[in-house]
């Protein structure tokens, strides 16, 4: 029997004021920090952001228990350097423009794109599984296309944005996509196709290279996986882990599926819209039928998709009971309003995002 593919994760983080929340440039100190203490931190666009990988996993347990440990270790780092580091998708409070940080392509992506390189400072969730080459990728993201809106619903955690309410579950999911090669990827008919549409991007300068392919389901550049990245940063690390073990399963289910719907763009965008706005405390769409209905049920239907690859890697009773709590307790987004609709203070969703990203790592 072949063995189920590993899992690792990146995760990528704020770092604010611990006092108001605004964005600090400081992620170059706090990286340097983390690497005296053996914790490798990867730099992101604008200097208020930090990005933590996990070693490649087999189990769902050991890769809950390095995500709480990198939380905690990177959040120790920013502490010596008087940051608050948050599980949060946008920045709560603080300026219009982030600043830059400081190496070669970043740089040449600002001079490219402008405000929308200023603008960043958006985190998200990147879930790697192991595939054996770049047409399984494409099959998996094939397959994956209708349940993206729903893994987007179920970690949005960007529902206040620089001071006030967004309207939006995920505001995150709303400014990325602005980007001309974010968002759900086409239905590939084969790896030529994929190659084609990638360096049509190229040929036409809406991409500087292939790194700036960023659909929401990619062949990794630079490892032997399948890459999802359309979820927010999730709240907490068992979101994250539950995250995870969704679309290793997925990857799982998809290499036997038979036969994978083609969903119409019009039908995805409005599902992707939906799920931004609503996450999940509103209907969702069901991109296979185009019906509304709510999250729960969509779901429980994803769920016995994946029953079977749930049940061989033993995770079934995780995502169940994990799954039942975040619909019970709420996700990044809820945990959000809830705190600001109090007393209308941004210091109030700071406080909620700092206990949420440290949840349970102690």
């Amino acid at each position: 029997m072949e063995a189920p593919p590993t899992v690792g994760v990146e995760e990528e983080f704020l770092l604010v004021d611990p006092r108001t929340g605004a964005p600090v440039g400081r992620n170059a100190d706090v990286a340097r920090t983390a690497a005296d203490l053996g914790i490798e931190l990867q730099l992101e666009i604008t200097r208020c952001q930090v990005e933590t990988s996990t070693r490649v996993h087999t189990s769902t347990g050991e890769l809950l228990r390095e995500l709480r440990e990198l939380r905690r270790g990177a959040a120790a780092c920013a502490e010596k350097n008087d940051a608050l580091l948050l599980a949060a998708a946008v920045p709560p409070s603080g300026p219009d423009d982030l600043s830059i940080t400081s190496t070669p392509r970043y740089h040449r992506i600002a001079e490219n794109f402008g405000r929308l390189a200023y603008d960043q400072g958006l985190c998200g969730a990147h879930v790697h599984v192991a595939v054996p080459n770049r047409e399984v990728a494409l099959q998996v993201s094939n397959f994956l296309r209708p349940w993206l809106p729903l893994l987007l619903a179920l970690t949005a955690n960007s529902a206040i944005y620089r001071g006030g309410e967004t309207g939006y579950a995920s505001w995150r999911n709303i400014l990325w996509r602005r980007w001309p090669s974010a968002g759900p990827p086409p239905h590939f008919d084969s790896l030529d196709d994929y190659d084609t549409r990638v360096e049509s991007m190229l040929s036409l300068g809406v991409i500087l290279d292939r790194k700036m392919v960023y659909w929401d389901v990619r062949p990794s550049i630079t490892f032997p996986t399948v890459e999802v990245r359309v979820s927010d940063v999730p709240a907490t690390a068992e979101e994250s882990a539950l995250l995870a073990t969704l679309v290793r399963a997925a990857v799982m289910t998809a290499r036997h599926a038979t036969r994978v719907p083609i969903i119409s763009e019009e039908t995805l965008h409005a599902a992707y819209w939906k799920a931004a706005h609503e996450g999940i405390d509103g209907p969702a769409i069901n991109p296979l039928d185009g019906r509304t209905l709510p999250v729960e049920e969509l779901l429980d239907d994803l769920i016995g998709r994946l029953h079977a690859a749930l049940e061989e890697l033993g995770d079934l009773d995780f995502v169940t009971a994990t799954v039942r709590s975040l619909l019970t307790r709420g996700n990044g987004a809820r945990r959000q309003l809830t705190a600001f609709r109090l007393r209308g203070e941004i210091t109030d969703v700071v406080g909620e995002l700092a206990e949420a990203t440290l949840h349970a790592c102690r």
